[in-house]
């Protein structure tokens, strides 16, 4: 391999969030701890389990506390919770359960105002203020650049806007920046160069990607991201997924599709990819159809696998 590819990464497990907040069946409380349980014990170390945002506007999330207070007691499991605002960023810290916060900038006006309220500068003040917040409280704060490769209102969005909005933010104390595909519009070229440009500007902070897959594109990028020094990766069992707020935002990439990928040419996640097989069957059970992931619905490769 050429490029910057490292012998493992670290991935994310977004699916009690982003994979479950844009469906419109509401999903019980239980099925949410127990997907993030079978992810836990999957393998994965860090999940995003729930977003602090108003109720009215993400009804999936209105159970955010009670998914937070009967999370497994795990001291080796990082929780994330997404917030976008200091209200939001209070509940999940009132909680006590929750690591890590999770804050959201938009590089462009018409969706931030969209996704929050907010212009794009206004997401970059506020994901400073909650990154800051996190650290009063003992906590750590790292944020997601939402639109990093094109935006569903404006269209496309210049590299040197997102490379600003990463050094401001890394500026207030944040653990990692992500850059978000969030519609699915990036090409593997764009991927490489902006992930570089971004590493470059806030070393020794580590780049986060995360990829819809709404053309088709989305293991590409992956793999685009992690050759240009991206080493954490987000992903969804089954790869569910998408923004209320974004229109056009399908499924995100699916983890078990991504784990097969890079696990088979050598780079390992420290998932267990029938476990995360069998998550995708029974999630689909629960959402009563077949999710979007691929590897799910093939035959095991090799067949003693």
């Amino acid at each position: 391999m050429t490029g910057l590819y490292t012998s493992s990464i670290e991935m994310v497990e977004v699916s009690p969030r982003d994979g479950l907040q844009n469906e419109k069946r509401e999903i019980a409380t239980a099925d949410k701890l127990a997907l993030i349980s079978r992810a836990i014990s999957a393998g994965t170390r860090r999940i995003e389990v729930t977003s602090f945002v108003n109720p009215r506007a993400v009804p999936q999330m209105a159970d955010a506390e009670a998914v937070c207070a009967a999370l497994p007691s795990r001291d080796d499991v990082t929780y994330i919770g997404l917030v976008m605002n200091q209200r939001g960023a209070d509940r999940a810290l009132a909680t006590r359960r929750i690591d890590q916060l999770g804050a959201v900038a938009v590089t462009t006006d018409t969706f931030a105002m969209a996704n929050q309220g907010q212009s794009s500068d206004g997401s970059v003040d506020a994901a400073r203020a909650i990154i800051e917040m996190a650290r009063a409280s003992g906590r750590t704060g790292q944020a997601t650049i939402a639109a990093s490769f094109g935006c569903p209102f404006e269209g496309e969005v210049a590299e040197d806007r997102v490379l600003a909005m990463a050094l401001a933010i890394a500026e207030a104390g944040a653990v990692e920046i992500g850059l978000a595909d969030t519609i699915g519009v990036a090409n593997p070229a764009h991927v490489a160069r902006l992930v570089a440009r971004v590493r470059e500007a806030i070393a020794p902070l580590p780049v986060r990607v995360h990829f819809h897959n709404t053309r088709g594109t989305g293991l590409a990028n992956v793999w685009a991201a992690l050759g240009a020094g991206a080493v954490t990766v987000d992903a969804s069992i089954g790869g569910l997924g998408g923004c209320p707020f974004a229109p056009g935002a399908a499924g995100n990439v699916a983890t078990e599709d991504v784990v097969n990928m890079l696990e088979r040419a050598g780079i390992a996640t420290g998932l267990n990819l029938a476990a995360l097989i069998e998550t995708n069957h029974w999630l689909a059970g629960v959402m009563d159809r077949r999710l979007p992931g691929m590897v799910a619905h093939t035959p095991a490769f090799p067949a003693a696998a």
